[in-house]
């Protein structure tokens, strides 16, 4: 049998896009293909939340960090409403 190791650390990447005329918003890409075959909801929305809290590390302006505090308040709601 062979294992192999996966050498990316995340599963998912974060970016935001949009103007400031229509809004900003989240988009999400996995860095492989194969992981969106094998996750669970959960575990999607944990990653999702990962990758939002290291695009916060680099958020130039308010209005991006409001944004991305929304989203993991969103996501974070709907992960504890999933568990239980």
């Amino acid at each position: 049998m062979n294992i192999i190791e996966n050498e990316i650390p995340y599963l998912v990447e974060a970016k935001t896009c949009g103007c400031k005329e229509r809004g900003k918003s989240i988009s999400y890409r996995f860095l492989e293909s194969s992981h969106n075959l094998c996750l669970e909801k959960g575990e999607l929305m944990l990653a999702q939340i990962q990758a939002c809290e290291r695009l916060l590390k680099y958020a130039k302006d308010q209005e991006e960090i409001d944004v991305l505090n929304e989203e993991m308040a969103k996501l974070r709601l709907a992960l504890d409403l999933m568990r239980y």
